[in-house]
């Protein structure tokens, strides 16, 4: 790889790259679980290995894009999944890289759906039909109608400044002294956030259990 590069270096990599769906657990294939986990995790992972020989040398910075989701799910446990997996990989990377001088930052957007397209509308009938025999005698389209709508809703309410997202990247890139985390969402976010992180798990589950039935 050096040889593609200048004198100067290479100073930073931004892993970026990251899929979205909405279903409850049982909805959802293994095959689809293992693209979620191939795209969002191990894409990101292997990228990273590809350019760590060139951010040691360089004394370079490494940004992730995780998510507010990484704390809860609400509908998209699959996502949350990967996002949580992320967290913990740069929680160790960011320990073992401090040594060679190397950064490494977290972006934690909160819902930004209407800015990034990472998740269009859902559609009930879509899930209904993808369903195996057992999850529809357990479930019914009336059900589905219901979570597809509540879903959607959520993306509706997402923001459209998504340049609030790339300052902080460009932060993470160009500051002397970058965040090992940037939580980007607004205050309702960052509060149920809080409650996740610091809470009884039987309050999280209250919350979140709240949420879901409105």
């Amino acid at each position: 790889l050096l040889r593609h590069f200048s004198p100067i270096g290479f100073w930073g990599l931004v892993n970026n790259a990251g899929i979205s769906t909405f279903g409850e657990t049982g909805w959802l294939s293994m095959e689809k679980y293992e693209k979620f986990a191939d795209v969002n995790l191990l894409g990101s992972i292997r990228t990273t290995l590809a350019f760590l020989p060139l951010l040691r040398k360089y004394k370079g910075r490494i940004v992730f894009m995780s998510s507010i989701i990484a704390y809860f799910s609400l509908g998209n446990g699959i996502y949350s999944m990967t996002k949580a997996a992320i967290e913990k990989f740069c929680d160790a990377l960011r320990l073992e890289m401090k040594k060679f001088g190397v950064r490494v930052c977290i972006i934690q957007p909160g819902n930004y759906a209407r800015s990034t397209k990472i998740q269009p509308p859902v559609s009930a009938e879509e899930i209904w039909n993808e369903l195996s025999e057992e999850e529809k005698a357990v479930y019914n389209k009336e059900y589905v109608q219901e979570r597809a709508n509540f879903f959607n809703r959520i993306l509706s309410e997402g923001s459209t400044n998504g340049n609030e997202v790339v300052d902080a990247m460009v932060d993470a890139l160009t500051s002397p002294a970058p965040k090992a985390r940037y939580m980007v969402a607004k205050l309702k976010e960052k509060v149920l956030v809080f409650v996740c992180a610091l809470f009884p798990t039987v309050v999280m589950d209250s919350v979140l259990s709240y949420a879901l039935s409105k």
